[in-house]
This record gives C-alpha cells, structure tokens and sequence, in this order.
C-alpha cells in the first residue's frame, strides 16, 4: 500500500502515540507499505514551531524519515497548481497540498480530518 501521512499521523507516528489507529500503525509497521511524508507536513512543522503553537522537540525529521523507512515527498509545480485549484472543501493549504498530492501520486492519506474525503482521495483512520 502506498500512504501519505497527515502531518498529525507523522508526529503522532514519531511519539509512539497511541492515540494512532491500530490499523494504520499496523500498515506503517508493515515493510511492504511505502510510506511518504510530504515537504508540506515538514514546513508546517517548521512554521508552527516557530509560532510556539506546536513543539518538535529536537529530532530531525529528515533523520527521522529515514530512520522509518519512510519516503520524502517534495513539492512539484503540477502539486501546487492542483492545490492551488482545488474546490473549497477545506481551507487549510498544507492539507490541500496533501490532497493534491495524494490525488497525483495515487495514495492514501492517513489521516483523522474528515474534509479530506470531500475530494475523493483515499483515507485511512489515522
């Protein structure tokens, strides 16, 4: 299974949090799955840590992305002229940016915020 994982769902994964699905913990576990983490989640990370609105503590997630054997995702033009043109459904441009690069890539979204489905990308409870 190819996955995308929502920003939460990444540090949730990163903290051993058990508030993370069983299944989905299960598919990010397993060695089959290909796993990415978008630059959008690693900027908003940044911007909201910055803000005080969220705290990373010292880990570097690009370590950390590799260290799981997770995949980076980067932004290209063709994901930011869809996240651009994306109905209104959800406002946030981080998620639209997951959205439009979900659409693309062809991959799930593991994720907890239901707005997502109103694009008709595949989700995974996060």
């Amino acid at each position: 299974m190819k996955l995308l994982l929502d920003t939460h769902a990444f540090l949730c994964w990163l903290e051993d949090n058990p508030k993370l699905e069983a299944q989905a913990r299960e598919l990010l576990a397993n060695p089959k799955s290909v796993v990415f983490v978008s630059s959008a989640s690693l900027w908003e990370i940044a911007i909201k840590s910055r803000l005080g609105k969220l705290d990373a503590g010292s880990a570097d997630l690009l370590e950390e992305i590799a260290a799981n054997d997770f995949l980076p995702l980067p932004i290209s033009g063709r994901h930011a002229l869809l996240a651009g043109s994306l109905p209104g459904h959800h406002e946030d441009p981080f998620d639209r940016m997951l959205i439009a690069q979900a659409w693309l890539e062809e991959l799930t979204i593991v994720t907890r915020d239901r707005a997502f489905s109103a694009y008709g990308v595949p989700t995974l409870p996060a």
